[in-house]
C-alpha cells in the first residue's frame, strides 16, 4: 500500500463525526522511583513524585478520535463522586462532545498503575460492574432519542454494564464497529464489524491459536456463529489479522519498533478504524491506518494518544507493511 495513499486519506477525517457509546474510566498513574524493597513484605517501596489522570476506556476512544482531528460524540455512565467529577472536567479540557448518566448505584470506575523506572508494578481497580438500572436506561435512551448518529456507530465494551441486548437493537439500522467484552459475546450478532484482540478471539472461538491456519479459523468461527459482516483480530506483536464481508483474509505485520506498553492500543485501533470509515475509507486502508497508530501508542507508556502529523510522519519514515492475503 503506497505511502502517499495513506497520508491522503488522514485529510479526509477532518471533523468527522462519530458517535461512541461505550464504558467510560478514569486512568490514574502514580510515577514513582524503587530504591529498596519493603521490611514489611517482599515487595518494592514506590517514592512517588507525579500524579497524572487520563481519560480511559471509551473516554480514551473519544480523546484519540478528537486527537487525531475527528469530532466525538460520547454517551458513557459515570458514578455521582469526585472521580465521575474528574472526567467532566477531562471531557471538557479536551473539548469533547459528552452525555453522561450520572449514577447513584455504582461508583466511576477508577483504574491505579504504580509506574516505576517506565515499569507498572501494580494496577488497583476500583469499580463496580451492574447493568443498568431501569432509571439509568431509561436516561440512555432519551439521551439517543436526542442524537441522529450517522451511518456508523462506535460501541466500546469494557463489561461494565453500560452496553446490553437493547443498545445493539436500537442501533439495528446503523454499522456498529465494536470492541468487544468476552462475557458479553452472547449480545453480539450481526456486527459490521468487531475487532478482538487475541485472546479473546481464542477464548470465545474456542481454539488456541498458535499458527496461521488457527488464526483462519478462529476468524471463520466468530464469523459464523456471530453472523459479522466483518472482524478485525489484533494480534499484538504479530500484528492484525482482517477477515472481510467478501469472504477474503488479510494479514498486516505490527508497525510498532518500540513496545512499552500496550495500555489503551485496542482504543487507538478502533478509533482510527470508525474515523475512516465513516468518511468513505475503504476497510483494509483503514486498518492499515489503525495499525499504524497502534505502533505509535505501544511506544509510549500509559493511555496514550497520536496525532494526524504524527501518523503522517511515521508513514513517511517507515517501510509499508507487507500486507499478505490469507484467503
Amino acid at each position: 500500500m503506497k505511502k502517499d495513499r495513506l497520508i491522503s486519506c488522514l485529510k479526509k477525517i477532518n471533523g468527522q463525526e462519530i458517535l461512541v457509546v461505550g464504558d467510560i474510566m478514569l486512568d490514574h498513574y502514580q510515577w514513582g522511583h524503587v530504591e529498596r524493597i519493603s521490611p514489611e513484605a517482599p515487595v518494592p517501596v514506590v517514592s512517588v513524585y507525579k500524579e497524572t489522570y487520563l481519560l480511559g476506556g471509551a473516554g480514551n476512544v473519544a480523546r484519540n478520535i478528537k486527537s487525531l482531528g475527528g469530532e466525538p460524540v460520547l454517551i458513557a455512565i459515570i458514578g455521582r463522586d469526585q472521580y465521575g467529577d474528574k472526567i467532566k472536567q477531562l471531557l471538557q479540557k479536551e473539548k469533547i462532545n459528552y452525555h453522561l448518566i450520572v449514577s447513584d448505584n455504582r461508583p466511576t470506575t477508577i483504574k491505579t498503575r504504580v509506574i516505576a523506572h517506565n515499569q507498572q508494578i501494580v494496577r488497583i481497580d476500583q469499580e463496580k460492574c451492574l447493568k443498568l438500572s431501569g432509571a439509568e436506561e431509561e436516561n440512555l435512551y432519551h439521551i439517543l432519542k436526542k442524537i441522529n448518529p450517522h451511518e456508523y456507530v462506535l460501541v466500546s465494551d469494557y463489561g461494565k454494564g453500560l452496553i446490553g441486548p437493547g443498545l445493539f437493537e436500537r442501533f439495528k439500522n446503523h454499522k456498529i464497529i465494536l470492541d468487544p467484552k468476552t462475557q458479553n459475546f452472547n449480545d453480539y450478532n450481526e456486527i459490521f464489524i468487531m475487532t478482538p484482540n487475541k485472546k479473546e478471539t481464542e477464548e470465545n472461538a474456542n481454539l488456541s491459536i498458535k499458527t496461521t491456519e488457527d488464526i483462519i479459523e478462529a476468524g471463520k468461527r466468530l464469523l459464523g456463529e456471530k453472523k459479522l459482516k466483518n472482524l478485525l483480530v489484533t494480534l499484538g506483536p504479530e500484528g492484525m489479522a482482517l477477515f472481510r464481508e467478501d469472504r477474503s483474509i488479510f494479514h498486516i505485520p505490527t508497525c510498532a519498533q518500540i513496545v512499552y506498553d500496550v495500555t489503551g492500543a485496542g482504543d487507538t485501533v478502533i478509533a482510527v478504524l470508525a474515523l475512516c470509515l465513516t468518511c468513505g475509507i475503504d476497510l483494509l486502508t483503514a486498518c492499515c491506518l489503525a495499525n499504524y497508530a497502534a505502533g505509535i501508542v505501544v511506544g509510549q507508556v500509559g493511555t496514550a494518544t497520536t496525532t494526524q502529523q504524527e501518523l503522517a510522519q511515521t508513514i513517511q519514515k517507515l517501510e509499508p507493511p507487507k500486507i499478505a492475503q490469507l484467503a
